[in-house]
């Protein structure tokens, strides 16, 4: 394999012209540069990325951390973030913390270490602060703190779930609520409850985590405590889907006898038995904005705007009994 040295050589300049050349930064004269790409061609050479990133302290990488790769969710807003960091030049490298604060300090520690261009975090911690110079961009929860972020309207989502659940006629509903130190878990359901207050409904709020299995447990458990329930709000899709499945073991049928609703849109529910009705975020557009956001920040650009919020729109399919009306 041609090395630095040897394109040098063959172009009868010094290693740091081609260095210069190779890493954009500097001056080269026109026919050291034509020399040099001559050489390149000939040599095939292929430059060391890794060198080249120790040199500049930069590089055409990007870090991407989600909290639960098990989660429909965080795929497709992954799927979102790597096709446009491609179209502008970057890959994506992709780090799970398994809802983990600690595995997450530990990626961000890392992908710092790499010379990553900058980083998108969807974070255990909304506390999270920005330690280096490296751009980050908060990504589906928005922090406390004042790096810029692209989230969804979740207090307008909740409250279109709400209303609808009331024009479809239950009466006596229960909310499966997110992890208890998420921000967008408390939006949801201020948004529901807001949606439902004053209303001569009975309202059962219990914390779920956004897991399959844990929702389908905690579902059963508690409709066999309190079988008049006749609607569910799962605060996330994969909580809904554990709920319907709680719901098929004990023979309830959906939704003739119980309405579920869940939050997010992703592609699963469409092909769960019945579909899932759900509070759809703009999964791909949330995923985009941020990965534009965050290259803006890394080629020095203004932001026009630093926290993003989408707008997301009620999907009506089968665990529902009627259409929705705007």
């Amino acid at each position: 394999m041609a090395t630095i040295h040897d394109v040098a050589r063959r172009a009868n300049v010094s290693v740091a012209t081609v260095s210069r050349y190779i890493n954009q930064n500097g001056y080269v004269g026109k026919k050291s540069k034509e020399a040099i790409e001559r050489a390149i061609k000939e040599l095939n050479f292929v430059p060391n990325n890794v060198a080249r990133t120790l040199s500049t302290k930069k590089s055409n990488l990007m870090g991407l951390i989600i909290p639960d790769i098990k989660n429909p969710f965080f795929p497709e807003l992954a799927r979102a973030v790597e096709d446009t960091a491609y179209r502008f030049g970057y890959t994506v490298i992709l780090c799970n913390s398994d809802e983990d604060p600690l595995k997450e300090k530990h990626y961000l520690k890392v992908l710092t270490q790499e010379y990553v261009a900058g980083i998108i975090i969807t974070s255990t911690d909304e506390g999270i602060s920005r330690e280096t110079d490296i751009p980050i961009v908060a990504l589906d929860r928005a922090p406390k703190t004042d790096i810029p972020s692209v989230t969804t309207n979740n207090k307008l989502g909740a409250e279109l779930a709400g209303r609808f659940m009331l024009e479809c006629g239950a009466s006596e509903l229960l909310i499966l609520k997110g992890p208890n130190q998420l921000t967008s878990s408390e939006e949801r359901l201020e948004g529901f409850l807001k949606a439902v207050e004053g209303k001569n409904i009975k309202i059962h709020v219990v914390d779920s985590p956004y897991e399959l299995h844990d929702a389908e447990n905690i579902t059963y458990e508690f409709l066999q405590k309190h079988p008049s329930v006749d609607g569910i709000f799962g605060s996330s899709d994969v909580s809904a889907i554990g709920a319907l499945k709680a719901c098929e073991k004990l023979g309830k049928k959906v939704p003739d006898e119980l309405q579920i609703i869940g939050f997010d849109g992703i592609q699963l529910g469409n092909y769960t038995t019945p579909s899932l009705t759900t509070v759809a975020q703009k999964i791909y557009q949330l995923g985009e904005t941020a990965t534009e956001l965050l290259i803006n920040e890394i080629e020095g650009k203004s932001l026009e705007e630093k926290n993003i919020l989408i707008n997301p729109e009620l999907v009506v399919r089968e665990t529902t009994r009627k259409e929705f009306k705007q």
